[in-house]
């Protein structure tokens, strides 16, 4: 006979089999009554809903199969693509895949909306006379940081449901929970202090296992705080990074502008944009709980203590608060100041080191590895002096703050803890339960008092913990200002270049400053075309410029190619900064083709650019590999390039389309003036300025990459010294002329007054080279001449020499000097060969001139 159990359920496990067992005879109920119809139509829905189910798992598990394929393409061409709102989608390799992520773009009108608080600050925030940045507002603790930390932060939070402000409303909701943690642990080591001075073990060990789950969860508690202190700090620095890029890259070159023409970040932006950032965006996001945490301590740990020790508790405690911050505030030195300037000279310091990797081989040539070290050691003698003198100020400063906040907190803290025992009048709930007490055992009086003691100990420890902390953030305060005074002024910079609000109030505007530009660049002319338009170097702000030519004014057409030529430093180049839109145009009119690259013009500078990336890239530049796909080109179109400027063993040598190399170092000199040539005929544009772009490559192949571009229908408009290039060319703009070298003039290559400039060479050649004969008989009667001497009266010829050496030596002297005279005949020669196969091309050039170019008629053609 079996044996019936004896074993009870507990009463938590009875309901859960009470309920089970109720909805489960419910549920069967409800199938019995239910018709044949509606059980198979419900067979079917959950069959359909599962089939739905599977065929959706496997599209989506599809779909990231092939976005994972895409994305490693996309990482492997150094690609991205475009979406239909403008953004761009990039993938960056991740572990052992890769990660998608969008870049969406800053809209203009976010631009114009942030001006007015970069460009125009209220003047009670005391940013100077209203213009941004005012060299006279030191960093520090005032109204102008203040207005700087909220114009950035209306950039890092662009509103209530991004991103950011999601992340730091978990932060502070975790900040709010160790808050309450606090609290509880208080509370609980004065229990356990209570039960082991009782001797009660059962509470106790009770005691002890809530501490240690509370720790548990406090542990994850902290953790998950500085973890949300970091994505908001990375948060930060992503939006302000992309908005900083949008604003320092886009078509109104304010990446260049900013160091040559503006110069008000100093040398570079690279030290603003990396370490300044940076260190701004990690003091930002730890501002809100080294300053917003602690205040929420303090309010909370002060009406605890109110409620413990009474209202004269809290009035020391308040008055303790603001005597402390009034001696720190005045004893502390200006952190803000020395941050902003220590930052200034780490920058300094970079770009000399960045300077010495960039020009690594002019200096090896020259020897210069002691000069460059006298000026790195210079520089960071002055930063370790500076860094130094912070130190010094920082150990005066630290003793101060940690006796004040360490021990003599600690000590008023105890007085304080001791007012419900010696005066229990004053001493709020604590003075209550001791006067009531008074009359009881006095064992349970004193353990009382024990809980007490540690419970407001335990508060006062964490109160003083969250006051230290808000008077040691008086500090990252000051610190915090430096850095939001460097982000800010590069931002108000770039937004000054992107705005060209060069204005200056109160004074007139200097000849040839930045706001004392006058001119129209016109973009959408089919041509080149400068009307008055004067030619100056310009000067950093709000300094002038420096002019070079005093106007120029010429027009080039479809298939006028122009050859600029003349001396250096004449100012060449800098005709192709003021069509590009580098330099201003600060009179008359410019005006160029709209587009830049295909269809419209092109600018080869005079040293050639390679980009990282791929060969691919460096073909194609500066278009990606999804624009290529756009253009409808590909692989065969970049070969066929590659062949018409003589590169096309590129790819075979270089290990195809795809390597990733070092390219500035792995092409010659001649090689990447060719691989400029090759995007160039790539792109296709219309015309095309090439500025001494084929230096570097020998005369045969000049002339075949010059004629294959002519052959593309690019019109050339060539920067060089070379005479062999105007065979290449139509006119030529002769620049340097004059006494001061200030004039100009254009000239029709292969006219009347050419061909008669040369004749005349021709002719003084002839002379020349007719005088060679005469030259040889003066020679030898200055030889016989000098072999004499004359002596007493009368002429005796010197004989031989008697030494055989000194013999030798007039042999060998004589026959140097006479193939001096063959090499100089030999020179003339050649000079008038030249000038005869000029003679002959431009007789050439002559045949095919049109009847409208011989009569200067309207038409294509340089108009002067």
């Amino acid at each position: 006979m079996a044996v019936q159990s004896t074993l009870r359920h507990s009463a938590a496990e009875e309901v859960i089999a009470a309920f089970v067992e109720k909805y489960g005879e419910l549920i069967r109920t409800k199938l019995r009554n239910t018709s044949k119809t509606t059980r198979l139509l419900c067979t079917l829905a959950l069959a359909t809903s599962i089939i739905l189910a599977g065929e959706g798992t496997r599209r989506k598990w599809k779909r990231k199969r092939e976005e994972r394929e895409t994305g490693r393409k996309l990482v492997r061409t150094n690609s991205w693509l475009h979406n239909k709102d403008g953004s761009r989608t990039i993938y960056v390799p991740y572990k052992d895949g890769t990660s998608k992520v969008v870049i969406s773009s800053t809209k203009p009108l976010t631009f114009e909306a942030h001006r007015r608080l970069f460009l125009n600050p209220p003047r009670v925030s005391g940013l100077g006379d209203g213009h941004v940045p005012a060299a006279q507002t030191k960093p520090g603790l005032n109204l102008a940081f203040l207005h700087q930390f909220l114009s950035l932060m209306s950039i890092m939070i662009p509103r209530w449901t991004s991103k950011e402000a999601g992340l730091l409303v978990s932060h502070g909701a975790f900040l709010m929970l160790r808050t309450y943690l606090s609290l509880v642990v208080a509370r609980l080591d004065g229990e356990i202090v209570r039960d082991l001075v009782a001797g009660n073990g059962k509470a106790f060990l009770l005691g002890l296992a809530k501490w240690c789950g509370l720790g548990g969860f406090a542990s994850y508690t902290n953790a998950m705080i500085k973890y949300l202190e970091s994505k908001v700090s990375i948060a930060f620095r992503t939006r302000l990074t992309r908005y900083i890029h949008d604003l320092y890259l886009n078509d109104n070159l304010n990446y260049y502008k900013l160091h040559n023409l503006d110069g008000g970040v100093g040398q570079g932006a690279d030290q603003f944009i990396t370490q300044d950032l940076t260190q701004f965006c990690a003091a930002a996001a730890n501002l809100y709980s080294s300053l917003g945490k602690p205040f929420v301590d303090i309010c909370v740990f002060n009406y605890q203590l109110y409620r413990s020790l009474g209202p004269l508790a809290l009035t020391g405690l308040l008055s303790n608060y603001f005597l402390t911050a009034s001696i720190l505030r005045k004893l502390s030195p200006p952190f803000g100041k020395l941050k902003a300037v220590e930052g200034r000279k780490e920058g300094d310091f970079r770009s000399l080191h960045a300077r010495l990797i960039a020009n690594a081989e002019e200096v090896a040539f020259y020897g210069g590895a002691e000069m460059e070290k006298t000026f790195l050691n210079r520089e960071f003698k002055s930063l370790k002096n500076w860094m130094e003198g912070i130190y010094m100020l920082k150990i005066r400063y630290n003793i101060l703050e940690d006796f004040i906040l360490k021990y003599s907190w600690s000590a008023y803290g105890y007085l304080l803890s001791s007012l419900p025992v010696f005066l229990p009048a004053w001493g709020g709930l604590g003075g209550a339960t001791e006067q009531a007490g008074a009359a009881g055992v006095k064992g349970g009086r004193e353990r009382e008092r024990m809980k007490d003691f540690i419970t407001n100990k335990r508060l006062m420890l964490s109160l003083a913990d969250a006051g230290g902390r808000m008077m040691y953030s008086i500090k990252d305060l000051s610190e915090l200002a430096g850095y939001t005074s460097r982000v800010y002024t590069l931002i108000s910079t770039l937004h000054r270049a992107h705005a060209n609000a060069y204005y200056v109030r109160g004074r007139e505007n200097e000849l040839y400053s930045l706001s004392d530009v006058q001119g129209t660049i016109q973009k959408g002319f089919d041509g080149v075309r400068l009307e008055n338009v004067p030619i100056v170097a310009p000067g950093l702000w709000p300094q002038g410029g420096e002019e070079l030519l005093e106007s120029l004014s010429l027009i080039v057409r479809r298939g006028d190619h122009l050859l600029i030529s003349g001396p250096n430093g004449i100012g060449k180049s800098a005709i192709a900064r003021v069509i590009a839109g580098l330099w201003p145009v600060y009179r008359g009119l410019v005006s160029r083709p709209k587009n830049n690259g295909e269809d419209g013009i092109m600018f080869l500078p005079q040293r050639p650019y390679l980009s990282i990336g791929t060969l691919r890239d460096q073909v194609i530049y500066p278009d990606g590999e999804a624009d290529m796909r756009e253009k409808r080109k590909n692989e065969y179109d970049l070969k066929k390039a590659l062949e018409q400027a003589k590169l096309g063993y590129l790819p075979d040598r270089e290990g195809g389309w795809d390597t990733r190399k070092e390219w500035k170092d792995v092409l010659s000199g001649g090689e990447k003036q060719r691989l400029a040539i090759a995007r160039l005929l790539y792109h296709e544009p219309q015309y095309a300025f090439i500025d001494e772009g084929t230096s570097a490559v020998s005369s045969d192949v000049e002339g075949l990459l010059y004629e294959t571009c002519k052959e593309k229908g690019i019109t050339l408009i060539t920067i060089s010294t070379r005479a062999s290039l105007k065979k290449y060319h139509t006119y030529n703009l002769v620049l340097g002329l004059g006494e001061r070298g200030d004039e100009w003039e254009v000239q029709r290559i292969g006219t009347e007054r050419e061909k008669m400039a040369v004749e005349k060479e021709l002719h003084d050649l002839r002379e020349r080279l007719a005088q060679v004969e005469q030259w040889k008989k003066r020679r030898e009667e200055i030889e016989k001449e000098l072999n004499k001497v004359w002596v007493g009266g009368q002429e005796e010829e010197l004989g031989a020499p008697v030494y055989v050496e000194k013999e030798e030596d007039g042999e060998q002297q004589q026959k140097e000097h006479e193939q001096d005279q063959q090499t100089e005949a030999e020179e003339t020669q050649d000079e008038y060969q030249e000038a005869q196969s000029r003679v002959m091309s431009d007789d050439e050039g002559d045949e095919t001139e049109t009847e409208e170019q011989r009569t200067g008629t309207e038409g294509s053609g340089i108009v002067v």
